[in-house]
């Protein structure tokens, strides 16, 4: 049975579906409940469910919105189950959203902002261009400017976000991050990994990262 995607409003998602999300997150590092969950879904637009067979693979909560003008797709919590199609999984959700986009952004350039615990999150942006933070590249102060949007659009107090490193200092509880683990970390540029080396996800620690979708890899989405 093939892959499944579904993006729907969060006000139509049901208890039941709430309780599938918390169960595959049970089994990932943050465990984050229904309460938890509930809270998300009000507090987001969007919400895209992955099924493979049936049975909830993967999930992630995301707006799309103007931020100063700029169409912005934000990824908020997101987990993805630790299976052996979960690359596939991963690639259907952020596909699924990029489409939306382009949807609601004909012919225009759009950025994918969301959060990150480890390096193998950077998957979820193979397919972006001029991503920050990158390796052996210094952010422009415009783009530590986008850092500090898109801290305060996730709620970051701004004495808990450094704009030089696009850190979160936690608050001893899970991260809201887009949680991934990804088949083939030596596939990922390692220098990644050193953005994360002052992250402790255990204290709730991430990273905020963000790229460009180009329009013209959008139309191709339709």
């Amino acid at each position: 049975m093939a892959i499944e995607v579904d993006t729907k409003d969060c006000t139509a998602l049901s208890d039941a579906e709430l309780a599938e999300m918390a169960d595959l997150c049970a089994d990932g590092p943050f465990r984050y409940e229904a309460g938890l969950l509930s809270k998300q879904a009000a507090a987001w637009v969007l919400v895209t469910l992955v099924r493979d067979s049936g049975r909830l693979k993967g999930f992630g909560f995301c707006t799309l919105e103007r931020i100063g003008g700029t169409p912005s797709v934000l990824i908020g919590l997101a987990s993805v189950k630790r299976t052996a199609k979960r690359d596939t999984v991963l690639r259907a959700m952020m596909t699924d959203q990029l489409r939306r986009a382009v949807l609601a952004f004909p012919d225009e350039d759009v950025l994918i902002g969301t959060r990150f615990a480890t390096f193998h999150g950077y998957e979820a942006f193979k397919t972006l261009t001029d991503i920050v933070p990158r390796p052996d590249y210094a952010a422009t102060g415009e783009e530590r400017a986008w850092g500090r949007r898109l801290a305060k659009r996730f709620g970051v107090d701004g004495s808990g976000y450094d704009e030089r490193c696009f850190t979160v200092t936690g608050d001893e509880l899970p991260p809201l991050v887009l949680d991934y683990e990804s088949l083939r970390p030596e596939k990922l540029d390692p220098r990644f990994e050193t953005f994360f080396g002052t992250v402790d996800p255990a204290k709730g620690d991430c990273l905020i990262a963000f790229g460009w979708a180009l329009a013209e890899q959008l139309e191709k989405l339709v």
